[in-house]
């Protein structure tokens, strides 16, 4: 063996011992700390400034994140003890870097073990409805399971966008990927449409009549979900309108929740009392651009509108909302709440906002848009 061969194995054996030696003392020193202290745990945006703990077996945080634009759009993020669960991703495919950077601090392994689609409506899936050339969430995760709609309106099949989600749904069929509607998931004999997620945790695809019939809005097709956590009830009714709202408080068995999405963006033709009184919600989270002209320039109907805050009121003034349009034509846009994380450990609910704490009924632009109902005074 020449001269140079032997000193290179010196060299080697060398710095192994280095790096060995190293890891030992990391690893020693970091077993000296206080529990937690100096580990990554990651942000939770929270404007109040904490830092995330890490969700351990039982505990669950419920994240509605702000989208980086102007537009309306739901995606919810539910870290379940170690399942990662995402309810849509709107609003346009340009929140698709928006959305990846914010839940890639939890998803650290890169596998979502739920993906839900709820309807087809661009604020609520573009992020997996992308073009070929162009990187979904499908692409960017590994995902286990697949819920979505079981029914479109006549005529969507065709649209671009639809199209679009289906190639990348089943793209990542084909890796492997489980794959059930909503209407498959209540029919099928093992899953009832529960899905256990360990630890006295589950979730529940509940049963609706629009995934079985046509409706006139595609919002009536909404895949509705409980989570449940052995002490708290979590409801998520995507975009779900009074006539769909009927029929789920009509087929299932809803229980007082403490936590309520509103519904549709916290439109006129959602959250009303015929589901509001069975559900009676503790503390509900709206993901709009608050007063944006989108959808309409009246502004008693922009969301959220006046015929949902009437409705809300007299069961909770703990209202949340993401972001506040400042100038739609300029396509400016703030944080309200910002990113809303509902945190329960051990049973115990609390909310952490990324930028404003106030409720919406505290609000400058509440004060401003809205007459206060006489629960709020």
């Amino acid at each position: 063996m020449s001269k140079k061969h032997i000193l290179r194995g010196v060299a080697l054996v060398f710095l192994a011992l280095v790096m060995c030696v190293s890891l030992c003392s990391c690893a020693y020193f970091e077993a000296l700390l206080p529990d937690g202290a100096g580990k990554s745990r990651g942000s939770s945006g929270g404007g109040d400034g904490e830092k995330n703990n890490v969700v351990v077996e039982g505990d669950i945080e419920i994240h509605f994140l702000e989208l980086g634009n102007r537009y309306t759009g739901d995606c919810t993020y539910i870290k379940a003890g170690d399942k990662d669960i995402l309810i849509d991703a709107g609003s346009k495919v340009s929140s698709i870097k928006t959305i990846d950077e914010y839940i890639e601090r939890y998803v650290t392994d890169k596998k979502l073990e739920y993906v839900i689609v709820t309807h087809a409506h661009e604020d609520h899936y573009a992020g997996f409805a992308t073009y070929e050339n162009v990187d979904s969430l499908f692409d960017l995760y590994e995902c286990e399971v697949i819920i979505d709609f079981a029914q479109i309106t006549t005529g969507r099949e065709e649209k671009v966008m639809y199209k679009n989600y289906v190639r990348e749904r089943d793209a990542e069929i084909e890796k492997g990927a489980k794959h059930y509607t909503a209407a498959e998931c209540i029919e099928d004999e093992t899953i009832k449409g529960v899905f256990d997620l360990g630890d006295g945790m589950s979730l529940t695809v509940l049963d609706s009549y629009y995934y079985y019939n046509k409706s006139t809005t595609e919002n009536d097709h909404s895949v509705c979900t409980l989570l449940e956590d052995g002490k708290n009830s979590y409801l998520f009714t995507g975009d779900l309108e009074k006539k769909g709202e009927e029929k789920l408080v009509e087929m299932n068995d809803l229980p007082e929740v403490k936590l309520y999405k509103a519904g549709h963006h916290g439109s006129k033709t959602s959250s009303n009392e015929v589901l509001l009184e069975v559900i009676k919600p503790e503390i509900v989270c709206v993901c709009c651009c608050c007063g944006s002209p989108e959808y309409t320039s009246t502004n008693k109907n922009q969301f959220p509108t006046q015929a949902f805050v009437d409705r809300i009121a007299p069961y909770t003034d703990k209202v949340y909302v993401t972001t506040l349009c400042v100038d739609y034509e300029k396509e400016e846009f703030k944080s309200m709440n910002g990113d809303i994380i509902v945190r329960s450990v051990d049973g115990e609910v609390s909310v952490h906002c990324s930028a404003s704490k106030d409720v919406l009924k505290d609000s400058n632009w509440f004060k401003k848009n809205r007459t206060t109902p006489s629960a709020w005074k």
